[in-house]
């Protein structure tokens, strides 16, 4: 690959959604030449990318004409052609993070299974074909049952608590994980450069909607002893080098009563864990992971001001063109900056924006928050 300033790099991003969208605005600062494929041609990157095409994630076809004339070609979703991405990699084009990470974080058996094997804390599972084998299984319940593949933002998971609960288990290829009681739920961003660099933003807490199973809001920094902080920052860093990934890797986890640290899931490019990097940190997630792929010196993860992240979801009841209540009384709170994703078409719970809130004190940013819950609304 030639060296970053040689000529205007030309990045290639599978996905067209906000990640991508908020990938983009930080390129925009390396003077990178963007280039989405999307099938769903209103989707957040489609007026912000230099170039648009419309056509399949997962088409092998469509992704290997895709990537033949990128530099780099990287994900904003993880649905996406492995085989088309190996093909594209033997074939000298740059792809980060790289398919073998991709084809293993994207079916949760076998990512599951990859942690076990590096002896990376996580909690007791067992991957099954179908919801008949669950009868084999009366030690696990309560469980939590997740899609191998497809689940996302909070689709694909289902709480089973005993026999009641099995005719509505999923049919298909899934992993069953042993229900645990845990006081937090944390999330590292990990990144790696092409020449070894690794950093790790601080720990952040996530609290989840109780209905949509999605993050709600975002603490950061979570409270955590410093012990538990170290730790929970050298468990995402294994697995950034158990993976060798060229990139970020968000690490979800679970924290324990008596502060024992379980892996829950990774996700290996920017994440809705790290939306508040963009004010709060010195470098926002999305710069770091245009750092990390194009092997440009990672920025500093220090976090300047402590931050409270709400996800503004599509109103229950609400389907259809996108209207928004409410936003002028949010922009009136100081600390507060708003980003709005550009998605046409509402739906209850989609997630169509964010709103980061900067605050000396973490109980008055999360008050903010739940204001602003409250008051920004979005409807059709």
């Amino acid at each position: 690959m030639p060296s970053f300033f040689e000529k205007q790099p030309k990045l290639g991003i599978l996905g067209g959604g906000q990640l991508g969208r908020m990938l983009i605005q930080s390129a925009v600062n390396f003077d990178l030449y963007t280039k989405v494929l999307e099938a769903d041609d209103q989707c957040p990157c489609r007026d912000v990318c230099s170039e648009f095409v419309r056509g399949s994630i997962t088409d092998y076809e469509t992704v290997l004409r895709f990537g033949k004339d990128v530099d780099v070609l990287t994900i904003e979703i993880e649905n996406v052609n492995v085989d088309a991405l190996e093909q594209l990699q033997s074939n000298g084009i740059t792809v980060h993070p790289q398919p073998h990470v991709i084809r293993t974080i994207q079916d949760k058996g076998r990512q599951k299974q990859f942690l076990l094997e590096h002896n990376i804390p996580t909690t007791e599972f067992q991957v099954i074909e179908n919801k008949t084998e669950l009868l084999q299984f009366d030690r696990f319940f309560p469980a939590v049952q997740k899609l191998c593949t497809t689940g996302y933002d909070g689709r694909g998971i289902y709480k089973i608590n005993g026999k009641q609960d099995f005719g509505r288990a999923f049919e298909k290829p899934s992993v069953l994980e042993k229900f645990v009681e845990f006081e937090k739920e944390i999330s590292v961003i990990v990144a790696r450069n092409i020449s070894g660099e690794m950093k790790t933003y601080p720990p952040v807490e996530m609290m989840f909607h109780p209905a949509a199973n999605l993050v709600e809001f975002l603490i950061a920094p979570a409270s955590l002893s410093p012990s538990v902080e170290h730790r929970a920052e050298a468990i995402a860093e294994d697995v950034a080098r158990a993976f060798n990934i060229i990139g970020l890797a968000a690490v979800e986890m679970f924290v324990m009563r008596d502060d024992t640290i379980f892996v829950n899931e990774i996700a290996p490019r920017p994440h809705n864990s790290g939306h508040h990097t963009i004010e709060a940190n010195v470098t926002s997630q999305y710069e770091q992971h245009l750092r990390a792929i194009f092997d440009l010196p990672l920025g500093s993860t220090i976090l300047q001001s402590p931050a409270v992240m709400v996800n503004i979801l599509g109103t229950e009841g609400f389907e259809g063109a996108a209207r928004y209540q409410g936003l002028e009384k949010v922009l009136a709170i100081d600390g507060a900056t708003v980003h709005l994703y550009g998605k046409a078409i509402t739906k209850p719970f989609r997630k169509m924006g964010h709103v980061t809130i900067l605050d000396s004190n973490i109980d008055s940013a999360l008050q903010k928050a739940r204001y602003i819950k409250q008051q920004l609304k979005v409807i059709a």
